[in-house]
This record gives C-alpha cells, structure tokens and sequence, in this order.
C-alpha cells in the first residue's frame, strides 16, 4: 500500500510521522490501520486501488474503462507533460478509477477518484467515466457507488472540465428517476466543481472524519464575506451538524456502513416488487 502523504524518518527508513499529532510509527502499522493515524484518527488519503481492496469483496473488482484518459484541448502550456509525468507516477490514465465489484454479498458500480493525479481534478476523461459508470449502474440497476477526492475542475480543459459538473448530474437524475440507489462517499479533499455537483447528490451521503469538503476555499470565503468563519468550517463534522451529511464515518467501519445499507436497500426493493 502507498502510504505517500505521511513524512517519511530519515533516521529510520521503516518509520512514519503524522503530520497532524507529531507521533511516529512503524510503516507496518500504519499500513495495517490503513493510513489512520492510530492516536489523533487522522486519515490519509490512500490510492484508488487500495481504496477498492479495502471497500470490496475479494477478487469482485472488474474494471471499467482503463485506458480512457485525458487529452490537451486548449495547448495549455504543460499540461501534456503534466499529463505523462501523473501516468508514470501512479500508473493511472486519469484520476478515477471505475467498475464493477460487490460489497458484503451485494452487486454494486464502484468508482473512485486518486488524488494523486492532477489532484483528483474533473477534466474530460474522468467525467466521462464517472457518466459512464452512471450509465451503467442505470442499465444493471445495480447501486452506485462514488468516492470523491477532488481539488474540483481542471483548469487546463476550460470549459470541457466545466461541462462534466453539467453532464455527470444529469446522468444522476436519470438514475434518481429509476430510483436505483447511490451512495456518495465524500473524502479529504472533496472541492471545488466535483463537490457542487456529483458529489453531492447522493441518496446517502457519507464523509470520512475530518475531510475537507467545499466549494470555495475558506480564505476566499472570508475575504468575500468580511467575516471570520468557525474553525471546523467545511469539515465533514460541522457539514453533518448542519444537515449537508447523513454520516461520518471511520475507514475501518466504512465496508460495514456500506454493507448495511446495501442489505436495507435490498430488502426494501424486494418489498416493493
């Protein structure tokens, strides 16, 4: 597992320190907790495919989609070798990883967002994907399953970046119309167009401890307003206080959440026929 946001010891090459309490730790712990800090519960990011062996049934994961990835429409100044140097580093074509899996016995549509590419930002090919993904779970009618991890749109594809907060919502209504399922799991950072669209039009909507979950930054906010906002603004805690959450969760409880709701859902839906 790469546990790549956690500052590595040079003293001792098998040590972690959290950059949140100061504690330093054996990278197998860490490892094992699933990048939890195990004092302060801070929780890292962790890859897609982590992500993926940590949410799912063992070997149900079959992938959607993989070599869909972006391309430079505008000649934005870098942005190809931008584009490469985030393949050769994650082994990724773009920041979302989509498919079809089973969580706790239950057939489900699962994508999730890699912040280490481009910084989880929506361009092109990771709307496409993510509408895709939609559009299957619409033609199963198998829940739908979304992990965000987003600094929002990317700048580099303009207005086609912007298109996919359009086109990923209207895929959803569809799938709202046919009442089939969707869960959206919300983790740190969850920002800019990724949360004002997909994101947050879950049925349920779940975000892990602590994420970071917004549009606007809170600085610019501030700056707008004139006014000093709370502390724990936009953090999942103080969204689930105002009624934007139905539920924090911990990493460690999260494929048992999951499993529960899907068990309801299918229950209900046995119900109704």
């Amino acid at each position: 597992m790469n546990i790549y946001p956690l500052k590595r010891e040079k003293k001792d090459l098998n040590s972690f320190t959290c950059k949140s309490c100061g504690e330093t730790y054996d990278e197998l712990l860490i490892k094992k907790e699933w990048n939890v800090c195990p004092k302060c519960q801070y929780h890292y990011p962790v890859t897609a495919y982590d992500r993926i062996l940590m949410i799912t049934d063992s070997g149900s994961f079959s992938e959607f989609d993989k070599c869909l990835t972006s391309v430079d429409p505008l000649n934005f100044p870098e942005y190809k070798d931008k584009l490469i140097s985030d393949k050769k580093n994650t082994s990724l074509n773009d920041g979302v990883v989509t498919g079809e899996a089973s969580i706790g016995g239950y057939p489900v549509v699962i994508g999730v967002m890699d912040s280490r590419f481009r910084m989880g930002s929506m361009g092109s090919a990771v709307g496409e994907k993510i509408t895709r993904s939609i559009e299957e779970s619409l033609k199963t009618r198998k829940p739908l399953i979304l992990f965000s991890a987003s600094g929002g749109a990317r700048m580099q594809e303009g207005i086609l970046s912007l298109m996919q907060m359009a086109k990923t919502s209207a895929a959803l209504e569809q799938l709202n119309h046919e009442k089939i399922l969707f869960v959206s799991v919300l983790t740190n950072p969850t920002m800019g167009g990724v949360s004002a669209s997909f994101a947050s039009l879950g049925d349920i909507n779940i975000a892990e401890p602590q994420a970071l979950i917004g549009f606007a930054g809170k600085r610019i906010i501030e700056q707008t307003i004139r006014e000093e906002l709370p502390e724990n603004f936009q953090t999942s805690e103080f969204l689930l206080e105002h009624g934007q959450l139905d539920m924090v969760v911990k990493r460690s409880e999260l494929k048992q959440s999951l499993s529960t709701i899907l068990k309801i859902h299918h229950l209900n839906f046995r119900e109704c026929l």
